[in-house]
């Protein structure tokens, strides 16, 4: 099973949480001593940050593929680190990414240093909103187009997984799959939360994994037996034809999908049920068209339904992953708190000068 890692930041002594987290995370990321002191190196500076700036946040912490994998190549795990806050957000972006730059007191990295030590990274802050920061940290150096790294390919799919108050496990997974031209995003919410639910959405993982290229309704069916010795999952899966451009998309249980098409969203509806225990024989399969300018959100029930998109959803540049965390940060406070495991993933378009 995933470990997810959810670390409050309001006060310095949690920013040695931080720290002992992180690298945590990398031994099981495989990262060797340099690549685990920079991540710690990051995910330090970015706790100090929210508590400089920001009067305290969280950091997240998650193992997630990497995107930069050859076809026919099994996937390598990263240490993803959110930064989360509900801050006064930043007026200078620029200013503060510039490498080197550092406010008095801080460890004298900066988010520059940060941005040029991990693989990936990104940021969005929006006066009076807040601020994401997004570092991804893996085993090798290497940014997309350079030696050794395969180009990103045209879609990429990125999420964020918080577990229900703050346990070691999260009850939801998600994980995005590319098979020849297709890539396919898929959400499971294990029943309940715990161990024994992130048991039944870890197999579900693990089964997509088997058999990527399938279509969606397939998929399921495949999970259905897959899941029976579980206690069984809510699951949705989305598979995009990149070269066809076209969406196929099939859910069982309640799992949240919206696409948005320009400016307008649109929901994709689940079928009643739950993989691995109730589910239909036939599952129906709805397939729409995909443009440039099109984003997709899967979200467990841990969202309230009635969450709103926000500027984040409409910007075409944002890792799909800050765009996942912002949708979660906005959808909660302390009048609405969570009562369950929460997963939000993404799959948009890659930026034209970002595809190698």
């Amino acid at each position: 099973m995933p470990r997810v890692w959810e670390v409050p930041v309001h006060d310095s002594t949690r920013v040695r949480d931080v720290r002992v987290a992180t690298e945590e995370a990398a031994a099981r990321a495989g990262l060797d001593e340099d690549r685990t002191a920079g991540a710690a190196l990051v995910a330090t500076e970015l706790a100090t940050n929210l508590l400089k700036h920001a009067d305290g946040g969280r950091i997240l912490l998650d193992l997630v593929d990497s995107a930069r994998v050859a076809p026919g190549q099994e996937p390598t795990p990263v240490v993803q680190i959110l930064a989360v806050d509900h801050g006064p957000g930043m007026h200078d972006v620029v200013t503060a990414l510039r490498d080197g730059y550092s406010t008095t007191g801080s460890l004298g990295a900066g988010l520059g240093t940060c941005r040029r030590v991990a693989d990936d990274f990104d940021l969005h802050s929006v006066p009076g909103r807040g601020t994401v920061a997004l570092a991804r940290i893996g085993a090798r150096r290497g940014r997309s187009g350079t030696p050794g790294h395969p180009a990103l390919p045209s879609v990429r799919a990125g999420g964020v997984n918080v577990p229900f108050a703050g346990a070691e496990y999260s009850g939801d997974a998600w994980a995005g799959i590319r098979s020849g031209n297709r890539v396919t995003l898929m959400l499971a919410d294990g029943l309940g939360h715990g161990p024994d639910a992130a048991r039944a959405s870890s197999a579900a993982v693990e089964e997509l994994r088997r058999s990527p290229g399938l279509p969606p309704a397939e998929i399921l069916r495949q999970l259905d037996g897959a899941l029976r010795d579980t206690r069984g999952a809510a699951v949705a899966v989305a598979q995009l034809d990149v070269a066809a451009g076209q969406l196929r998309f099939a859910g069982v249980g309640n799992i949240g999908a919206r696409l948005r098409r320009g400016d307008r969203w649109q929901h994709l509806l689940s079928h009643p049920g739950i993989v691995g225990a109730h589910q239909s024989a036939r599952v129906p399969q709805h397939r729409v068209g995909w443009e440039d300018d099109c984003l997709l959100v899967l979200h467990s029930d841990g969202l309230p339904s009635r969450w709103s998109p926000g500027p984040a959803a409409h910007s075409p540049f944002l890792d799909p992953a800050v765009v996942a965390a912002v949708i979660v940060r906005d959808a909660s406070s302390s009048a609405r708190p969570v009562r369950d495991d929460t997963a939000v993933a993404v799959l948009c378009p890659v930026p034209p000068d970002r595809t190698s």
